[in-house]
């Protein structure tokens, strides 16, 4: 299939080296020098040129598009991007806006704007931190089969209970499959075997009590179901959504905004949450206020510095644990080394939700891991798969290596799987492939 992707930034770079593999792509740009970066480092077409331009979309072929994905940073012009290319052809059209009142319009009026679909980057953001914060020490949360499968991603540290452990001596939950390790730049999919190294990643799938009870052993961080308070530093769009969508979960978390008007406006809005109106870098305030008693503390400001010194300064004081939003990519893992807990970057989550959604049109359920080093797959098992009534040990067998079966759903139900399970008909199997060898293994199940 033909893709367009209108901006070369740092979300349409991740949308477009995702896709390459399966489609051709092509990537359109007003600024020079990120047409002729994209074009060193990806498999794709770049063109120089103006995306709301009709003579600029039929350069990049409108006319063979089966999907058009608007990826610049301003609102207005992702919405004018999707109407024009419905003016001229009938793609599939994606696009990324900031601003949540945009995404409701959309959902509102149906076919609004000439838009398919739409992601709203600070609401994914706030449903990221969410995910996160529900599980100790996660990077990366996800759910399946309707919520009855959970994966998630932990780093594992110095301290952590299973370092030095092997897979089969810190597998000590019915229903849950240790899928992988990232260890420096490779995925290892472990065996009893496998012994867990600090500095690990380590993914995990199964049930969420599971999945719940075993973040639970590598920290004595509380989850949102025993969390007693969280405080959300900075008041704009992504802290509002953050707290909107802890009250949603019956929290009544703190908000500390430093501008009157917009804590005025935010005490309205959110009836759950206490605003604080003041400076969350001052010190004095931070201890006057008793946010070293806090559970989680959110780092949500204007800038990515003024977060990394708030979740600091909260460390510093005995906040347990800190998550923040960090707007460059490339500061994500110092962030981390220094002090910060989880660096949630906004552009890496939208990059990622708009590559899920343009794979879930072929599988039921798509999540990445890694920047794309891996992917957990739902799939719906049919006649002519490889897992049909088949044992999974001999499935295996006839696959490549780089897959795991994390977990199976059968009429509601949650099946852990084993080498002597036989998968049937109609099962949802959640299953983790590293990206090498993607195309195989979807293609065979």
């Amino acid at each position: 299939m033909r893709v367009i992707v209108v901006g070369a930034g740092q979300v349409g770079s991740n949308i477009a080296e995702s896709l390459a593999d399966e489609h051709h792509v092509v990537v359109v740009d007003a600024d020079p020098d990120k047409v002729d970066s994209i074009t060193y480092s990806h498999d794709v077409l770049a063109l120089e040129g103006d995306g709301t331009s009709i003579e600029t979309l039929e350069e990049a072929g409108i006319g063979k598009a089966g999907l058009v994905i608007a990826s610049t940073d301003v609102d207005e012009t992702n919405i004018v991007i999707c109407g024009a290319a419905k003016a001229v052809g009938d793609p599939f059209t994606i696009a990324r806006v900031k601003k949540t009142n945009l995404l409701r319009t959309w959902e509102y009026s149906a076919g609004a704007f000439g838009v398919d679909f739409m992601v709203c980057t600070n609401l994914q953001t706030a449903e990221t931190i969410v995910r996160i914060a529900d599980l100790p020490r996660a990077h990366d949360v996800d759910t399946f089969a309707g919520g009855l499968v959970r994966m998630a991603e932990f780093e594992v540290d110095s301290e952590s209970p299973i370092a030095g452990e092997t897979v089969s001596e810190a597998d000590r939950y019915e229903s849950l499959t240790f899928a992988a390790l990232f260890r420096d730049d490779g995925v290892i999919v472990p065996t009893g075997d496998t012994v867990i190294s600090e500095g690990d990643a380590i993914v995990v799938i199964g049930s969420a009590e599971s999945v719940r009870a075993f973040a639970g052993s590598l920290t004595p961080a509380p989850s949102l179901e025993d969390v007693n308070e969280i405080v959300i530093v900075g008041g704009g769009e992504i802290g509002y959504q953050t707290a909107r969508l802890f009250e949603d979960e019956g929290l009544e978390p703190r908000l500390v905004e430093r501008d009157p008007g917009r804590a005025r406006e935010l005490a309205e809005k959110l009836p759950e949450t206490m605003v604080l109106r003041s400076d969350a870098t001052d010190v004095d305030f931070l201890v006057r206020e008793h946010v070293d008693e806090s559970d989680l503390v959110v780092a949500a400001l204007e800038s990515d510095e003024k977060n990394l010194l708030a979740s600091l300064l909260a460390k510093r004081i005995g906040v347990e644990r800190t998550i923040g939003v960090v707007e460059a990519s490339e500061y994500v893992d110092l962030f981390e080394t220094v002090g910060l807990d989880v660096g949630v970057n906004p552009r890496l989550v939208t990059a990622e939700e708009i590559t899920r959604f343009t794979r879930e049109r072929e599988t039921e359920n798509v999540a990445m891991l890694e920047s794309d080093r891996a992917e957990v797959l739902e799939i719906e098992v049919g006649r002519d798969s490889l897992l049909f009534e088949t044992r999974i040990g001999d499935a295996m067998a006839r696959l490549p290596s780089g897959i795991v079966i994390g977990a199976i759903t059968r009429d509601g139900a949650l099946v852990t799987p084993r080498g002597d399970t036989v998968v049937e008909g109609g099962d949802h199997v959640v299953v983790f492939v590293d990206t090498d060898v993607i195309d195989e293994v979807t293609s065979a199940l």
